[in-house]
This record gives structure tokens, C-alpha cells and sequence, in this order.
């Protein structure tokens, strides 16, 4: 009854704003499953070219000698971006108990980390020791590293304009109830953001364990 009474004493204009504010965080939850849904097929394409080419091995040119990716590199790489998805994944935590600096301290760790690696990737392309057509493997590494390091660099992008949105959200709003509805809807809405933010960074994270494995130990 406490409920309906409340629900009855908003206004109109306070009505639509939580029903936006509802498809807001709905939208927040579908777009990054369907991003993942996107993802895996495009990241797929190349998953299926790699053992696809691989099995056939047309006149012996799946991988020719001299085709071999700098390992350390390509180590980094991987490594930067499982850190930077599991230190996201761990100050999450912290700004859902309200400890809002602790994760901007994290996140900013996280952002340079992923930066890190969409650089790496950049030199991996510019100092590779053979030519994209050199061999079926070669062709499919070349064609997935620009496509990885271009999606993480929009990732890190994303966590960029998270990381500007939490400094006009007070501290005191991650802890206690914001006075208004617009406070508490904005507070929401990035939480939200940063969930969906989380699940597709921790999902490229395990992309590049994938990648890893397939592109420097089964070739």
C-alpha cells in the first residue's frame, strides 16, 4: 500500500523520468550481452580460418619456416590485457561497497595497462618478420591483430569516459541514498555502465588467452 501511494504521489514528468531511467539500465544489461553475442562471432571467423587453414595445409604453406610471431611480445600482450580485466573485476567490488577512490585508483591502473597492450600490439604489427600473404598463418594472425587491438582500444576508451563520469558523482552517493531522483538515477546508470564495461573487458581478456594459445603454441 506504501508502495502504491508513492508510485501515485509522483508526477508525470518524475514518471517518465524512471521509466527512461529503467530502459536505460535494461539497455545497459541487453547491449553488452549482444555485444559479447557480436564478438563471438566475429572473433570466431578467425578461430574457424586459423583450423580450417590449418587442416588443409595447401602445398605445404600453412606455416612456412621463418613465420613465427616474437613470442615475448605476444606474452606482454596477453598478460597486460588478464591483468588489467582482473583488476577491474577486483576494484568493482570496492566502488560497490562505496569506496569510490579506491576504484579510480584501480581503474586508472587498469586503463594503462590495456593501453599497454593495444601499444604492444601496434609494435607486434610493425615489427613482424614476415610478409601477411607469407603463409596461411600469417594471413589469419594479421588479419585478427588489428581487428583485437582496435576493440581494445575502444574498451579503453569506454573506461576513460567512466572514469570522467565517477568524478561528477560525489563519494557519499556510492554509500548512502542521493537525496534526489536525478542523483540516484545517475548513479545507477554508472554502475550499470560499469558492469557492462567489466563483462566485455573480462571476455576479451579470455579472447587473448585464446589467441595466445592458438597463435604462439599451436600453430
Amino acid at each position: 500500500m506504501a508502495e502504491t501511494t508513492a508510485e501515485s504521489a509522483m508526477s508525470p514528468a518524475e514518471e517518465e523520468a524512471v521509466f527512461y531511467h529503467e530502459a536505460s539500465l535494461n539497455a545497459a544489461w541487453t547491449g553488452a550481452r549482444l555485444a559479447l553475442g557480436a564478438l563471438s562471432f566475429l572473433f570466431g571467423a578467425f578461430v574457424f580460418a586459423f583450423f580450417y587453414l590449418k587442416s588443409l595445409n595447401s602445398h605445404g604453406l600453412w606455416y612456412t619456416a621463418g613465420t613465427h610471431p616474437q613470442l615475448w611480445l605476444g606474452t606482454l600482450i596477453m598478460v597486460l590485457v588478464v591483468v588489467s580485466a582482473l583488476l577491474q573485476a577486483a576494484v568493482l567490488q570496492l566502488i560497490k561497497r562505496g569506496n569510490k577512490a579506491a576504484w579510480q585508483r584501480g581503474a586508472l591502473v587498469a586503463l594503462l595497462l590495456g593501453l599497454g597492450a593495444v601499444v604492444c600490439s601496434v609494435l607486434q604489427l610493425l615489427y613482424i618478420p614476415f610478409w601477411p600473404g607469407a603463409s596461411g598463418f600469417a594471413s589469419v594472425f594479421v588479419g585478427f591483430t588489428p581487428v583485437y587491438l582496435t576493440i581494445a582500444f575502444c574498451a579503453m576508451v569506454w573506461l576513460e569516459i567512466l572514469i570522467m563520469r565517477a568524478r561528477a558523482i560525489p563519494q557519499i552517493s556510492f554509500v548512502e541514498q542521493p537525496p534526489t531522483y536525478a542523483e540516484a538515477f545517475a548513479v545507477q546508470r554508472f554502475q550499470a555502465s560499469l558492469s557492462a564495461f567489466t563483462l566485455v573487458w573480462n571476455y576479451l581478456a579470455a579472447v587473448a588467452i585464446i589467441a595466445w594459445i592458438l597463435f604462439y603454441l599451436v600453430h
